[in-house]
């Protein structure tokens, strides 16, 4: 007996169905790969674990304060009236503290600050992003690791 036409071609339909994964390309089209609203089976994305802050520069803390009071001090000297010790005394060490202050705010300001986000992935995974700002970000925060960072999702 010989299959008919139909018959074959209706097992060749279920043979190719079987084969087709469901959701091949869902990843793609809702966001999965590329940024944009997270998907259920977002791969870059996870929870934020831990953040270190890493010190911009190697400098001790107190060496603005300890510069800014030594510049002072001379400046506070220089301006005083050179005939009465006593004001002498008072404008040094005005201009000590005064540039202690100044040279404290001074090096805070200037120090570039990064921070290592410790983020538990997904799938498990535990990576580490280093970045210049949290931009809100805290710990357990849901982010999503792209170009380098972890943005808040």
């Amino acid at each position: 007996m010989r299959p008919s036409l139909i018959s074959v071609a209706a097992a060749a339909s279920l043979a190719l169905a079987g084969c087709a994964t469901p959701g091949y390309n869902s990843g793609y089209s809702s966001g999965g790969y590329a940024p944009g609203p997270a998907s259920a089976n977002c791969m870059d994305c996870g929870t934020v674990t831990r953040i270190e802050q890493v010190a911009g520069s190697n400098a001790p803390q107190a060496t603005g304060a300890v510069i800014g009071g030594l510049v002072g001090a001379a400046a506070g000297r220089e301006l005083a009236d050179d005939e009465s010790t006593g004001r002498r005394n008072t404008a040094t060490a005005a201009g000590a503290v005064a540039g202690a202050l100044a040279g404290n705010a001074i090096q805070n300001r200037v120090e570039n600050a990064t921070y290592n986000v410790h983020v538990r992935m997904s799938d498990g995974r535990t990576t580490v992003v280093t970045q210049n700002d949290l931009d809100g970000l805290r710990v357990g925060s849901p982010v999503r690791v792209y170009n380098g960072r972890a943005w808040a999702r």
